[in-house]
């Protein structure tokens, strides 16, 4: 529940920092600031998501609630493809540091520095690498997007419309009926 929570955490705030970085007239200090950050949390997330995954391979999780089969094979593809997400994401935003012609190192919180993409060097600066890598990072940054919104959103479903017990067995603290 913890990892849960604290990788949701993450990608919210990896979400409203993309969309700044990209949309909002910054200046270029903070902009940098904003890139450090947002490349800060992406590899943190890639770590807890992996921890999350070995967590989920050697953890089965709580049964379903009754529910039609179409709606237990949707919950578990979206919870699939949300893992795949949160290592693909910050996988290609990797990619696309290493690629920069910027040659910006990165220096996870400031302190800690992390390595260009291992193979991915050689090609620093090549512009068609770089823009395939900047592509399909932000639009897989969408497709979380959505997957959140619709997770959420079941989420609430199972709450407020169902009224089973899904959205409170996620919650720290709630009562569990």
């Amino acid at each position: 529940m913890t990892l849960h929570w604290v990788i949701a955490l993450g990608i919210l705030f990896q979400i409203a920092m993309g969309l700044a970085m990209v949309h909002l007239d910054l200046s270029d200090a903070t902009k940098f600031s904003f890139y450090q950050l947002h490349k800060s949390v992406g590899i943190s997330i890639l770590l807890a998501a992996l921890l999350r995954i070995l967590w989920r391979f050697t953890h089965r999780p709580p049964p379903l609630p009754d529910m039609p089969e179409l709606e237990k094979a949707a919950a578990t593809g979206t919870h699939w493809l949300l893992y795949a997400l949160m290592v693909l994401l910050p996988l290609t935003g990797w990619a696309d540091v290493t690629l920069s012609p910027f040659h910006i190192p990165t220096v996870l919180f400031g302190w800690v520095p992390w390595p260009n993409f291992p193979g991915l060097a050689a090609y620093a600066g090549n512009k068609a690498a770089n823009d395939a890598a900047d592509f399909i990072h932000s639009k897989l940054g969408y497709v979380i997007l959505g997957l959140v919104v619709l997770h959420v959103a079941a989420a609430l479903r199972h709450h407020f419309w169902l009224r089973d017990d899904v959205l409170r067995r996620m919650l720290p603290f709630a009562r569990r009926t």
